[in-house]
């Protein structure tokens, strides 16, 4: 009976909306795996590792990425609460356990053994980003850029929310810092259980594109003061040391956090009135059609022109063989590639790069690449959707620049070309580049770049003091970025007609609304 209502709250608009702000909770917590820089250096010293060797760790937490596939299969079968419930267990596992080497609660594991806890902890988060992005897609399926643009921008908080929470309360101890990663979003998935399910929208409650934009904009607004706040706190220094400052800068980052659920709260008030005023002017029935997707209601469904035998067009539903057989999905993912596979070996070797250039402490330095990979992840889905709305164009010029970017803005293309119906595994089988690109620019080019560099330092391990130590590998990283720029420029070329279609319907859609509110 319980969960009957709860399905029943997902079907109002302000059951969505408190879905979406769940899903942004869980989006807080659920980037740490970009977190590694924070205790790499703890555990490099610990076991006595190369380089090399503490790049394959970071692969092993990214190859956690490419069982993701279990995740998109599963997310046409299971309900979004057990996707949640496997994904927060298994990084309370993978986190708990090097937890317990960190803070020689135990002695430390086999490197193979070590690896494969990396690889839960990194597995983990796409149990937790499939449940949110698939739900919260098919929720909102026309705003897929500003949801995709605000559930990955708080992803990209998650890094400097866990960093700076740490440095406040516990002064940077990677020991604490892995409690945390363990604990933390079991408790967040376990209060997202309950309020992010799939349900469609009745007409009568849905708000309309207009609505859904002043939501969207006011959860977007209070990301970005998330971020100024947490972008303050890392230049000035307030946020760390401890004390009753600290204590008091994570109290406000918990306010700030909680903010969103105003949004849900103020369209449940705003339904209440007016079902009230029309219970009070006898209105007719406020039973309306579900609100169908534009394409759906468009489209022919059955022995349409999408199942002829030369197989659906860029824009229309595709089963996963047909969505692989389209040369448009390879030059996505091979873009991808580039543009994820630098960006992972820049954020897995940050405490090294730190090391290098002769700083002790460098979680500021993760705060700060998290704190403006969102705002790179929050502008790509808005300006996105904009050039949609406004022009029948996707935004794509800026891709691969950002790994912030580049990250929120292939979740909607994806949807958008492919279609939704197996976007679960579509989604997951692409961000098969986060392990191939981590192995390639991270466990291979940055490794053995580095120990080519460092000197052997006794008891094991080695160390590189410099410029020099990293500077190849990023001028070939560099090199990667525009090739990868190109072949975005190149998509951009290939699907301008599926985006001139997106824009009709968009406009035609605005026309209608605007001739119903003038009738």
């Amino acid at each position: 009976m319980v969960s009957t209502a709860l399905d029943a709250m997902a079907g109002t608009a302000w059951g969505r909306w408190l879905g979406l702000v769940a899903a942004v909770w869980v989006q807080c917590i659920s980037g740490n795996n970009y977190t590694f820089s924070n205790y790499s250096d703890s555990i490099k010293t610990l076991m006595g590792l190369t380089q090399l060797q503490l790049n394959g760790l970071s692969v092993a937490k990214d190859v956690g990425k490419a069982f993701g596939l279990l995740a998109g299969l599963a997310s046409d079968r299971l309900p979004t609460w057990l996707l949640l419930a496997i994904g927060s267990l298994e990084g309370f596992l993978g986190y708990g356990a090097q937890w317990l080497v960190v803070s020689k609660t135990i002695s430390p594991l086999p490197y193979w053994q070590m690896c494969v806890c990396l690889c839960l902890g990194g597995n983990s988060t796409t149990w937790m980003n499939t449940a949110v992005l698939v739900t919260c897609i098919r929720n909102f399926r026309g705003s897929r850029g500003p949801v995709s643009g605000v559930l990955k921008g708080y992803v990209g908080l998650s890094t400097a929310i866990f960093t700076d929470v740490c440095s406040a309360l516990f002064a940077d101890d990677p020991a604490s810092f892995l409690v945390m990663l363990a604990v933390v979003p079991a408790a967040v998935c376990a209060v997202a259980m309950v309020f992010l399910r799939e349900g469609r929208v009745a007409s009568a409650d849905s708000g309309g594109d207009e609505a859904d934009a002043r939501g969207f904009a006011a959860i977007s607004t209070l990301a970005v003061a998330i971020a100024l706040y947490l972008l303050a706190a890392d230049l000035t220094g307030v946020g760390g040391g401890g004390g009753l400052v600290s204590t008091v800068f994570v109290a406000v980052l918990m306010v700030l956090l909680a903010a969103p659920a105003a949004v849900p709260a103020y369209v449940g008030w705003t339904s209440w009135m007016k079902s009230r005023k029309a219970a009070n002017a006898d209105a007719e029935d406020a039973a309306a059609p579900l609100l169908l997707d534009s394409k759906e209601a468009t489209q022919p469904q059955g022995n349409g022109e999408a199942e002829e035998a030369r197989g659906p067009r860029l824009g229309e539903e595709h089963t996963i063989a047909e969505a692989l057989w389209s040369v448009d999905f390879w030059v996505l993912f091979s873009s991808f590639l580039m543009g994820v596979g630098t960006g992972l070996a820049v954020m897995n070797n940050l405490g090294q790069m730190g090391v290098a250039m002769g700083y002790t402490d460098v979680s500021i330095f993760v705060s700060m690449t998290s704190i403006w990979g969102f705002f790179g992840r929050l502008a790509s889905g808005t300006i996105s959707e904009h050039f949609i709305k406004y022009v029948g164009a996707p935004f794509t010029g800026g891709r691969g620049v950002c790994y912030g970017v580049r990250l929120a803005v292939t979740v909607p293309t994806a949807s958008e070309l492919f279609g939704l119906k197996y976007y679960g595994l579509i989604y997951n089988i692409l961000i098969l580049n986060l392990p191939l690109g981590s192995f390639l620019f991270s466990g291979l080019l940055a490794g053995l770049l580095y120990d080519a560099e460092a000197t052997k330092v006794p008891g094991g391990g080695n160390t590189c003091s410099g410029a020099h130590c990293y500077r190849l590998v990023f001028v070939v990283m560099a090199a990667a970025c525009v090739v990868g720029f190109g072949l975005d420029v190149l998509l951009s070329l290939r699907t301008r007609r599926v985006y001139a279609k997106i824009h009709q319907a968009k406009r035609a859609k605005r026309s209608a609304a605007a001739a119903q509110r003038v009738s």
